[in-house]
């Protein structure tokens, strides 16, 4: 049965930060995973070791606690910010040993790579109802100075939006105006040794529509709209978020990614310019943030995707396991 969901987090966060996502999300995971009898834990990549003397029968234990199969889950994206790196490749490696291990992983180990790289995300997705953003993807490597990158943004249409390929929470996005702008922000990416990819800005007036999927169907559509003067919609840029119905264009298009992403949730990202949509991206492990927490209709309905978000993990390590709940 059932009793663990543990969330594979590099534990790098500042006081400040960790209390703020606290506030944010996680405090709510936590509660609404106890109403269902259930545990939610923040499990660091170091915290997980595996005695596989028997390769048969491997033991994994969290913190010590030896956790089976049958009792615990793990929930697998990789987190890639820049004082997460050092944990990038054991992440992504302790998924697949946890994947052989026998343990349910609501978003598989393949996925992983391909959720966590926009470009690829984007090909994954190209034949999408929805056209994805044109993308140019350009690594920031020692050999930046010979500007080989040139032929790559020689169609590139200007002002483009530049982002980090696998970062999260919209940090590190910027505008670039030509030519020089890309040389200059690949040179200070190149500090950080980060990927970049262009596309092209769709103007001030761009509403980000976000879709969290549960079981393969659309259960609420989160839409942000940009704050006054930013040039995208986020949180952090004072952007204004409201849970709104699925407009037609795009529930005629879910069932696509339901298909081809066979995870019990994750969110799908569309930006509408004024006139289309566009495919922006998916985000397996999206966060479930209330956009009004002083409003108790929205409140239910922000921790009404949390629960069924977790009926649905616990639904798919039932089917794991031979419908033992």
């Amino acid at each position: 049965m059932l009793q663990r969901m543990c969330w594979i987090f590099p534990d790098r966060e500042s006081t400040r930060t960790a209390a703020q996502w606290n506030r944010a999300f996680w405090q709510t995971y936590q509660e609404v995973a106890a109403e269902l009898g259930l545990s939610w834990e923040r499990t660091s990549p170091e915290a997980v070791t595996v005695d596989a003397l028997d390769p048969r029968d491997p033991r994994v234990y969290v913190d010590g606690v030896q956790v089976t199969p049958r009792d615990t889950l793990f929930v697998t994206s990789p987190y890639t910010l820049p004082y997460q790196a050092a944990d990038a490749f054991n992440q992504f490696t302790l998924y697949a040993v946890l994947e052989q291990a026998g343990f349910y992983l609501p978003h598989p180990a393949w996925l992983a790579a391909l959720g966590n790289d926009k470009l690829a995300t984007l090909l994954f997705l190209k034949d999408s109802p929805i056209p994805p953003v044109p993308t140019v993807r350009i690594g920031s490597g020692r050999d930046l100075l010979y500007d080989e990158f040139l032929p790559a943004v020689e169609k590139l249409p200007y002002p483009a939006i530049v982002k980090p390929a696998g970062w999260a929470a919209s940090r590190g996005i910027n505008m670039a105006h030509d030519d020089h702008d890309v040389r200059g922000l690949l040179s200070l990416a190149q500090g950080g040794d980060t990927t970049l990819v262009f596309q092209p800005y769709l103007g001030r007036a761009t509403t980000d529509y976000r879709i969290h999927m549960v079981d393969g169907k659309p259960h609420t559509t989160l839409v942000r709209i940009p704050g006054d003067g930013a040039r995208y919609p986020q949180y952090s840029t004072g952007a204004r978020l409201h849970y709104a119905p699925l407009p037609d264009e795009l529930a005629a298009a879910v069932d696509y990614f339901a298909r081809r992403l066979p995870m019990p949730y994750f969110c799908v990202d569309f930006l509408h310019d004024g006139e289309r949509f566009w495919l922006s991206e998916v985000e397996p492990d999206g966060a479930i943030m209330c956009p009004d927490p002083h409003d108790p209709a929205v409140v239910a309905q922000n921790r009404a995707i949390v629960r069924d978000r977790f009926l649905a993990y616990r639904d798919g390590h039932a089917r794991l396991h031979g419908g033992a709940l």
